[in-house]
């Protein structure tokens, strides 16, 4: 009998991350193009949190009152928006992504920490920041 050991790269490895990594970021985008917030559910981890600033003070939702926000439907303008991950770190379990929202009533840069949990990675807390037009 014959044993293979098949071994990644540091890069190769990397690589396959950075592809985890960017599935769960698309459920997120999937979410924003349907208006179907269940698909957070599978970018989020149910605790998570996002967090803004509002009329200048810190500003939050839970993981479920961002969900509510969602009606199920398709934005009436989604043929005009445009989502993009414009950055990522990786190191080990640990993830950060920067993603860019351009929306006709202006451009959103989200923040995403993330952290891998039993094989998959999942957004822990949010920061964004919205650039109206």
């Amino acid at each position: 009998m014959t044993i293979f050991i098949v071994s990644c790269s540091p890069q190769m490895q990397q690589d396959v991350e950075k592809q985890q990594v960017g599935e769960a970021i698309d459920y997120y985008f999937q979410a924003h193009a349907t208006g179907n917030g269940e698909y957070l559910r599978e970018a989020f981890h149910p605790v998570a949190h996002l967090y803004f600033v509002r009329d200048d003070a810190l500003s939050q939702f839970t993981l479920e009152e961002y969900i509510a926000l969602f009606d199920g439907s398709p934005p009436d303008d989604e043929d005009q928006r445009t989502r993009s991950i414009d950055d990522m770190g990786i190191s080990g379990n640990a993830a950060i992504a920067t993603i860019t929202l351009d929306y006709p009533n202006g451009v959103y840069t989200d923040f995403m920490s993330m952290l891998k949990i039993d094989g998959q990675w999942k957004i822990v807390n949010k920061t964004f920041y919205l650039d109206p037009r």
